[in-house]
């Protein structure tokens, strides 16, 4: 198979988080990466050090082509409970248009196949939750503060919707049905608008 003469570290970057992403860390050898990214074992070893290294630097190309995009309309100063609506439809759009089953979260998986025994991944999972946390916490501040709401915590809520962002998107990974997750999405903010009201 032809290799890559030359090659950029963002490019081998995305096709190895694409690899990883579809089939796990475990599932993934080096010569699945070599096939993914088109860069020999040498030019891997040579710019990361090894199958390890190369998936640590996924986290940080997962946030900036995948989080950021989705998450900035939740991280907007002006952020509200239909900014965290608007996550949601973004990222289930996504996976619709790629298909149904998808892979699911890269960094969700992540959390249950390798951080419970690397502190490094763990590091970068809470890394990704704390980010997701934060915006979550603003945005339904912003909007107990519109609708003068004092009954809940914000920052109770937030926890609560990253752990129903991790159950949705383990969820895109069984079915093939975008409508299933829509569902649960407008289950799940009529409770949240429930809490504040």
């Amino acid at each position: 198979m032809p290799r890559s003469a030359s090659f950029t570290q963002n490019a081998l970057t995305e096709r190895a988080l694409a690899q990883f992403w579809r089939h796990g860390y475990h599932a993934t050898s080096m010569d699945d990466l070599v096939k993914a990214t088109a860069v020999s074992r040498h030019g891997i070893y040579k710019t990361f050090g090894g199958k390890r290294d190369l998936f640590i630097a996924c986290f940080d190309a997962y946030q900036a082509s995948v989080v950021t995009p989705a998450f900035s309309v939740v991280e907007a100063d002006t952020a509200d409970l239909s900014s965290i609506a608007a996550y949601f439809e973004i990222q289930i759009s996504a996976g619709e248009a790629a298909g149904l089953p998808g892979p699911g979260c890269f960094v969700a998986n992540s959390a249950t196949e390798v951080a419970p025994h690397d502190p490094e991944v763990g590091a970068q999972v809470a890394r990704h939750t704390a980010r997701l946390r934060s915006g979550f916490e603003a945005a339904l501040r912003n909007e107990m503060t519109a609708r003068g709401s004092t009954t809940a915590d914000p920052a109770h809520l937030a926890d609560v919707c990253v752990v129903f962002a991790n159950g949705l998107w383990s969820m895109s990974r069984t079915t093939g049905d975008a409508g299933d997750l829509r569902r649960a999405v407008e289950t799940f903010l009529t409770v949240l608008k429930g809490t504040m009201s």
